[in-house]
């Protein structure tokens, strides 16, 4: 599984973090960060709700 994010349309609002910090994190400049673009498969899940919640639908899930 593959994440990418789009950020030219990504709002920074952290619903993303809130479901999965393992992989998300707005850092304290206001922009978020992918910490794991290759996620391991028990984290699936928690990416895909991350993705469903992003109110700009800047999240993609490959894979």
């Amino acid at each position: 599984m593959r994440v990418k994010v789009d950020y030219d349309i990504c709002a920074s609002t952290g619903s993303c973090v809130q479901v999965c910090p393992e992989v998300f994190e707005v850092r304290s400049d206001g922009y978020l960060y992918v910490l794991q673009e290759e996620p391991g498969e028990e984290l699936r899940d928690k990416v895909e709700q991350a993705a469903d919640l992003c109110p700009t639908a800047a999240i993609t899930v490959e894979g």
